[in-house]
């Protein structure tokens, strides 16, 4: 189990936060779909340069936490930490996408 602050209080730095939210991400499902969601975003993103459309952009959010909150009401069962720490919970995501794709966390 990760080390949470005192009730009331809220991590300090993101390197504090980060093993809480991979502790968050404990359902494989729930990972892969994450790992999913953030793919068809970057795909977005390549699409929407390539067509030179930007109102493509406007999906990335939807895609991006439509896929990541899934994962969470209905397999990890837990609430998002998008909820409490949205900028870490973002890097948080980013940070396991490519942990996850260069093979430094499993699948």
């Amino acid at each position: 189990m990760t080390s949470q602050p005192a009730p009331g209080e809220r991590y300090q730095s993101f390197s504090q936060f980060y093993p809480h939210y991979i502790h968050e991400h404990s359902n494989r499902t729930c990972r892969r779909i994450h790992i999913v969601g953030s793919a068809l975003v970057l795909g977005i993103m390549v699409f929407s340069v390539a067509t030179l459309n930007p109102w493509w952009l406007l999906l990335m959010p939807v895609v991006g936490y439509g896929f990541a909150w899934v994962g969470h009401f209905f397999f990890e069962k837990n609430r998002p930490a998008t909820f409490t720490y949205p900028l870490w919970s973002l890097m948080g995501d980013w940070r396991m996408f490519f942990e996850t794709v260069s093979g430094k966390r499993k699948f």
